[in-house]
């Protein structure tokens, strides 16, 4: 991961127009070199944030979210028979290129940025660089949910290690950073900063300031067990700042003929299909969003899933194939990959962590029921179900998850339904629930919200090949990678220290506790 920006500068500045991001293929690895930044002329920094947000989600889309989150929370289930993953099997190789494709390509890029706009720097403006944070800590959040400490305050100190942070005091940085951003921010209200080369918002800063403060309250749950003192405090102020409260804030990353949809690039690859987790919840609770999600099997008017970790034989059974399970909806396949935008982050979050805030006691400004049934009103209408009857009767609605006629005889994923239950036992699993079937098809958000809470109850895999998390185990973090250990080895033994456990998949992050 030690790399100059020299050849990112200069593949910028002679391949990237003003608006637009092209992927330029991977970088030369060499040795960091920061004195090169400052070949970034002022456009080249505006187009380096634009690849710093297109590259931090498409340069290892498929081996960072697709083989790895988007199975562990069982959006999705493997029906590729050579792939392992889906089995809890950590594949170096595939780890390795999500690690490479983040380090390599998205962070140099946006310490370009934060190099050429921060205090001191040749084109310093304080807006660009509160935004440019507000991203730093959106791109780095899920990777630190994966392996717990990375490098990330050191990254681009040009020696010949790179040190990791430990997860505790990345998530601290995390708050404090968005808090700073969004305050800065405040003297920018009502104008645009980065204009048409920002994927997100267009520059609108008042809408980064409901991100960031939406992304403060999301983190500051994660860490509510290990920290819970802390994250009252920051969930109630995040939430006193202004958090999304409409579809009208959500973020989208926009797309082009230049910048692609990178799930809806891999769906041509048929090797995810419909999890039975989702075919449980969705047909148990007669769910409209079902037909958004996913399409039927080939010529039926039936929505099938599959069982996750089956093994080759398995999933060479005729009613594994990809042609007798669910694909993805239509607005996921390759024919949009240019006009569908990507997903970042939804309005109908806030209010599910506002919800499951209330239930701790924070103030959240309202009921946890309120927030609960508001959340699902919001995440309907986000996916253009905007009738307000179907939405009364959805929230309103008491059935429950089905069991599946299926080869491994699945039973019900749940006994829950969706009215708001008057059991505070019950009352969390619903509100994750139902932020889980919302956050659809943002795999990392959900899984690290499964290792959090529990919830939803999802299947136990039929099989792994991992001897560190059994099929009915919780796969918790991913391993260190073996780039890492070869060339950067002093630091991944002081990451494992900083870890406080063995290098395995079993091993509980910081925030994970029991």
């Amino acid at each position: 991961m030690k790399r100059t920006y020299q050849a990112l500068v200069l593949a910028f500045l002679s391949s990237i127009a003003v608006g637009t991001y092209s992927c330029t293929g991977d970088f030369e690895e060499i040795n960091t070199n920061k004195t090169k930044l400052t070949e970034l002329d002022e456009l080249g920094t505006e187009n380096a944030f634009a690849a710093a947000q297109y590259r931090s989600i498409q340069a290892s889309w498929q081996t960072f979210q697709s083989l790895f989150a988007d199975l562990q929370s069982q959006y999705f289930a493997n029906v590729a028979q050579n792939f392992s993953s889906d089995r809890n099997v950590m594949v170096g190789n595939w780890l390795n290129g999500a690690w490479s494709g983040f380090y390599g390509t998205a962070v140099p890029a946006l310490i370009g940025v934060l190099e050429n706009t921060g205090p001191g720097g040749k084109y310093a403006n304080p807006g660009k660089f509160a935004i440019a944070n507000i991203w730093k800590v959106y791109m780095y959040l899920p990777r630190t949910d994966y392996w717990g400490p990375i490098p990330y305050s050191q990254v681009g100190n040009g020696g010949p290690e790179v040190p990791y942070d430990s997860q505790e005091a990345i998530y601290k940085d995390f708050l404090t950073t968005l808090k700073t951003s969004a305050d800065a921010l405040q003297a920018f209200k009502g104008t645009k900063i980065f204009g048409t080369v920002d994927q997100i918002y267009a520059g609108d800063v008042d809408k980064w300031i409901l991100f960031a403060n939406t992304l403060r309250l999301r983190i500051a749950m994660r860490m509510s067990k290990v920290e819970p003192a802390l994250a009252k405090t920051e969930a109630e102020s995040a939430v006193a700042a202004g958090v999304f409260t409409t579809n009208a804030h959500d973020a989208f990353l926009a797309v082009n003929a230049n910048s692609f949809n990178p799930m809806n690039q891999a769906t041509a690859w048929n090797e995810f299909r419909m999890s039975a987790a989702m075919e449980s919840v969705l047909k148990g609770y007669s769910d409209p969003r079902m037909s958004r999600y996913f399409a039927p099997v080939p010529g039926t008017s039936n929505f099938k899933g599959l069982r996750n970790g089956y093994t080759q034989g398995e999933l060479g059974a005729p009613e594994n194939n990809a042609s007798a399970t669910s694909n993805v909806a239509d607005r996921f396949l390759p024919a949009v990959q240019n006009a569908t935008p990507f997903a970042i982050m939804y309005a109908s979050e806030a209010y599910f962590l506002r919800a499951e805030g209330a239930l701790k006691g924070w103030a959240m400004g309202g009921t946890a029921k309120d927030f609960y049934e508001k959340g699902i009103e919001t995440a309907f209408k986000q996916w253009g179900i905007a009738d307000a009857a179907a939405i009364s009767g959805y929230t309103n609605g008491t059935t429950t998850p089905i069991a599946l006629n299926d080869m491994a005889k699945t039973p019900a994923l749940s006994d829950i339904p969706v009215k708001f239950s008057a059991d505070p036992a019950k009352q969390l699993e619903q509100i994750i629930t139902q932020k889980w079937l919302a956050n659809y098809p943002n795999g990392h958000e959900a899984w690290a919200e499964y290792r959090r809470t529990g919830y939803p109850k999802l299947y136990a895999r039929i099989n792994s090949d991992n001897p560190d998390s059994p099929k009915d185990a919780v796969v918790r973090r991913t391993p260190f990678v073996l780039g890492e250990q070869q060339t950067n080895a002093k630091a991944v033994t002081d990451a494992i220290v900083k870890l406080g456990g063995p290098d395995k998949s079993s091993t509980r992050l910081w925030w994970d506790k029991p």
